[in-house]
């Protein structure tokens, strides 16, 4: 396959599913600032690593809808969900012969619905509304997918970009959202504020699931062990990094070759698979996170090398 093509493709799932985690982290917050102090803008930036470009495009304060508009419709902003999604499509446009057409016209058709909002009034722009159809048409994208690709290298390359980029936003939200609930790292259940600990949940859309595996209330070990090393998860670092190693392994085999990312993917899925959360939190949550998160971006500059270069 050309570095080309699997370059496009692999843009296209990560610019997808950082559209997708980030309509869905908006969603979550705007639920929780109904019940805080305000300060969940700051604590969403920081899960992106923009503060000082957050503070830099907005000139009232740390408000919310400020936030909004700059992860949503802001074209200066290269992660905004409309920048993300115009990627993805002119990624999908080249790629119109590796992806099927259900999977192009889904794409396509959230990009027009987002295109013909924003050239409307952005004073009266349903700011909810748009955000709720870019999380329920990315699934479908991310649906149609699932059962019409043929499960080829394209398929691998999509895959890969969009668990990477899942594992990389699980890992930040819990390290900021932690951190910010508990600043001592403990996980001690006291004074837990229930609200605030589903809404950590909710930004990767595991509040039963919660509830169905541990039948018990929340308990903040409980909710990094659930985010975290839970292969049975679809949105846990562990079941992203599985998925990593498993693509990995399928192009390896494809291209008869293995290379330094290939190690690391095996590596990371290792670490996840064997680790107990018990001694994570010996370890300290935040240095366990904090090493995790450098390792996928390692892994990510690894398979660029090794497949997207020109």
């Amino acid at each position: 396959m050309l570095s080309s093509t699997a370059k496009n493709l692999y843009w296209m799932g990560r610019y997808l599913q950082r559209a997708k985690s980030t309509a869905r982290l908006i969603e979550a917050t705007q639920r929780m600032a109904l019940q805080s102090r305000g300060e969940e803008a700051a604590g969403v930036a920081a899960i992106f690593g923009m503060e000082d470009e957050f503070r830099q495009s907005q000139a009232q304060g740390e408000r919310l809808a400020s936030l909004i508009d700059f992860l949503v419709l802001d074209e200066n902003n290269p992660s905004s969900i409309v920048n993300s999604i115009g990627a993805a499509r002119r990624n999908a446009r080249e790629e119109r012969n590796n992806i099927t057409v259900d999977v192009w016209e889904s794409l396509n058709a959230l990009w027009l619905e987002l295109s013909a909002r924003l050239r409307g009034n952005r004073a009266t722009l349903d700011r909810g509304a748009l955000i709720e159809s870019v999380k329920k048409q990315a699934v479908m994208i991310f649906g149609a997918a699932q059962v019409t690709l043929l499960r080829d290298e394209a398929n691998n390359f999509l895959q890969l970009g969009a668990f990477l980029e899942r594992a990389d936003n699980t890992g930040r939200i819990l390290d900021v959202k932690f951190h910010l609930l508990r600043p001592d790292g403990s996980a001690s259940p006291e004074g837990l504020d229930y609200f605030a600990w589903s809404e950590l949940l909710a930004c990767i859309g595991a509040v039963r699931t919660y509830r169905r595996i541990y039948r018990s209330s929340l308990h903040p070990m409980k909710v990094a062990e659930l985010m975290m090393l839970r292969r049975d998860v679809p949105r846990s670092v562990h079941h992203c990094l599985w998925m990593v190693d498993l693509n990995m392994r399928e192009l390896a085999d494809a291209y008869g070759t293995r290379g330094e990312a290939d190690r690391l993917a095996g590596e990371l899925h290792a670490r996840l698979r064997y680790a107990r959360i018990d001694k994570v939190f010996e370890i300290g949550l935040a240095t366990f996170l904090g090493q995790l998160r450098g390792d996928i971006g390692t892994l990510s500059d690894e398979i660029g090398r090794q497949f997207l270069l020109d």
